[in-house]
């Protein structure tokens, strides 16, 4: 008799994965995104599946993650340049036309952020 296990994805992981048709970002970011290494600006935004990245900050989504059409909210936990704890924040990432607008409870807001090439 031969057993067989499946490991089951949740859902939450998997839809996850599919927030974004690619990387968005300013050019800055964009660069990141392309080569890996940060030029040193003080502006630098980059938004993918993973994580949203800043000149000073990381922020990986923690969840959960409610989605609007194009548009989306989550909690993520951002890690500041030269800190080791991390902080969580409620986000709204919209879609407007063909960029994303990242705002936060306090009303801050980075972007717009435009699909790298």
């Amino acid at each position: 008799m031969t057993i067989v296990f499946t490991v089951m994805i949740p859902a939450a992981a998997s839809a996850q994965a599919k927030l974004l048709d690619g990387a968005y970002g300013n050019k800055e970011g964009c660069i990141y995104a392309s080569t890996g290494e940060s030029s040193g600006a003080d502006f630098f935004f980059l938004l993918t599946d993973e994580a949203i990245t800043s000149a000073a900050s990381y922020c990986t989504f923690k969840g959960p993650i409610t989605k609007r059409g194009s548009s989306f909210s989550a909690i993520i936990a951002c890690q500041e340049e030269g800190m080791e704890a991390e902080t969580d924040h409620d986000v709204d990432i919209n879609r407007v036309d063909a960029s994303y607008t990242i705002v936060f409870k306090d009303r801050s807001i980075w972007g717009p952020l435009d699909k790298c090439k």
